[in-house]
């Protein structure tokens, strides 16, 4: 696909299929922040059985801690932090039903293997455009771990939110696509 495609969070998963790495979205709907110390709590919520904060089937997480909000607004500067730090907590969340990701840079592979396993997504924000993507931002609460400051777990309701597949459920991977064909 050439053309942005505009699509609403709850589709993501059973759209997943249509969209290939390099596609591009406009996100609207439910995102979850979360980062390294809330998957730590996750997984051990996960470990003694108990429930997550949220839902986290169809769910989209995105690993931002976004500062706090300046007046008027609902939130302050929110971009993506390094996915690759929660590598080693995606495919359990993936294979318990998580939707997509959104965050900058590269997956393992392990990590791509289990979004193509459970038909997910891995989406890339801009990096450094963090006060840009505020903008997109129109409704923030804290649900979760309060005590970590801005890496508490946040519900957001994002608007036109933009965002590039960077993994699908195909195994097409933006970034070694992007390495071969400059190599070219």
């Amino acid at each position: 696909m050439n053309e942005i495609i505009e699509i609403k969070t709850e589709e993501l998963k059973a759209r997943s299929g249509e969209f290939h790495a390099g596609d591009k979205l406009l996100l609207t709907g439910t995102v979850y922040t979360a980062r390294d110390a809330a998957h730590k709590r996750f997984m051990a919520l996960l470990d003694e059985g108990k429930e997550l904060p949220f839902d986290i089937d169809n769910a989209v997480i995105y690993y931002a801690g976004p500062t706090p909000a300046p007046e008027g607004r609902p939130i302050g500067s929110c971009g993506p932090t390094t996915s690759g730090r929660m590598d080693r907590f995606a495919p359990r969340l993936l294979d318990l039903g998580l939707g997509a990701m959104v965050g900058k840079g590269e997956r393992s592979q392990e990590v791509r293997d289990a979004i193509v396993r459970n038909k997910a997504l891995y989406l890339c924000a801009v990096g450094g455009a963090g006060a840009l993507a505020c903008n997109c931002i129109k409704s923030c609460e804290v649900i979760a771990f309060e005590d970590l400051g801005c890496e508490s777990v946040k519900r957001l309701y994002v608007e036109r939110f933009p965002l590039v597949v960077a993994d699908d459920p195909f195994g097409g991977d933006i970034f070694s696509e992007g390495r071969a064909k400059y190599k070219k």
